[in-house]
């Protein structure tokens, strides 16, 4: 991946939009790294919205490990993905928390 001028990776549109955005009532499937998939077993377990999922990242302490944990063993979410919501969720809550 190509860096931008502050040294970070590339991010996807889907990580600007979310973190740039206020979390309101945003589906879970607008976090970054959550796919049709992950969307789904998340909603199976009652977590719909963007604002539950962050709740998850809180309690992990915004731990990247336990957080990452959580969503392997939650939704199957692979390296990547879970890498994408840790860093959407670590963003989003450094920008507006």
């Amino acid at each position: 991946m190509s860096g931008n001028k502050n040294g970070y990776s590339t991010t996807s549109q889907k990580h600007r939009n979310f973190v740039s955005e206020p979390m309101g009532n945003r589906s879970v499937r607008d976090v970054p790294g959550i796919g049709p998939v992950q969307g789904r077993r998340l909603e199976e377990k009652g977590i719909n919205r963007a604002d539950q999922m962050l709740g998850q990242y809180l309690v992990s302490g915004r731990d990247q490990s336990k957080f990452q944990g959580y969503l392997k063993n939650t939704t199957g979410a692979n390296a990547k993905q879970q890498s994408d919501a840790y860093n959407g969720m670590r963003e989003w809550t450094n920008n507006n928390m």
